[in-house]
């Protein structure tokens, strides 16, 4: 028989794991330091009262502690998820959290964009998770010399993993705010640093036009060299030795499409 309170320990340390750091808890709780400590090592439990408090400050019944340690993950999971409206979307995101964990980092993407005719468009993204959701923030720098264009655009959004495929919905900032939607397929199982999908957005230079086209994105850890990403975003000939052959051959297998109506 399952010894009574013999789960406290291991999931009062999982749930301060979710917190900035140990004292910002305490001064939440109201305990000292030393006390918590104690608790957290396994060293004595907490009174009742203070159980209860410990248990309030994560939106916790204080049974919740004496479950399993995974079946305390994911109800810890579920109240740190933010609530959304009610909705058809309402548990569409993030999905399958677990599934989408192992992406979690940040990536080189390609693309072929109507506002860039022949050329192909790079840029980076970033997958991190924030309050039981998946954030994607993506940036593209474009240099445009002969035309006189500096572009510098910021996409944020939420990324969900359904039915073995991913799901990315961003907005871009400014004054004039656009939608943009991308699907990838999962890694193959001997394959860990290509994904590849379709993107969906509209052509700021060609009448706005929505458009969809393939898209690449390639792994490159959950930390890496943020500057050299961004330095390797702008706009590549289809021949160019920068290229990696693999996202010329996915991306020149179609053309952009332009939804016309």
């Amino acid at each position: 028989m399952r010894k009574f309170h013999e789960h406290f320990g291991e999931n009062l340390r999982l749930a301060c794991s979710t917190r900035h750091s140990i004292s910002e808890l305490c001064r939440a709780v109201g305990l000292n330091r030393q006390q918590f400590n104690r608790y957290i090592n396994g060293g004595t439990l907490p009174s009742a009262h203070n159980r209860l408090r410990i248990a309030t400050v994560f939106g916790l019944d204080p049974a919740d502690f004496d479950l399993p340690p995974g079946a305390f993950r994911r109800k810890l999971e579920e109240k740190r998820r933010p609530v959304l409206a009610e909705g058809p979307l309402a548990d569409a995101f993030p999905g399958n959290l677990q599934a989408l964990r192992p992406y979690l980092g940040f990536y080189q993407t390609w693309h072929v964009s109507l506002s860039w005719p022949d050329l192909i468009v790079c840029s980076c993204a970033h997958l991190r998770e924030r309050d039981g959701q998946i954030l994607v923030t993506s940036l593209e720098r474009i240099e445009d010399a002969q035309s006189g264009i500096r572009q510098r655009s910021r996409y944020v959004g939420l990324a969900a993993f359904q039915r073995q495929r991913i799901f990315l919905t961003e907005t871009t900032r400014g004054q004039a705010p656009t939608f943009g939607q991308t699907i990838l397929m999962p890694f193959e199982i001997h394959q860990r640093q290509y994904l590849r999908g379709l993107t969906m957005g509209v052509s700021w230079r060609n009448d706005n036009l929505p458009y969809a086209t393939r898209t690449v994105w390639r792994f490159r850890g959950p930390h890496t060299d943020r500057r050299a990403l961004i330095a390797n975003c702008g706009t590549y000939a289809l021949n160019s030795a920068s290229l990696p052959s693999v996202v010329v051959s996915f991306l020149t297998q179609a053309e952009p499409v332009s939804l016309r109506v």
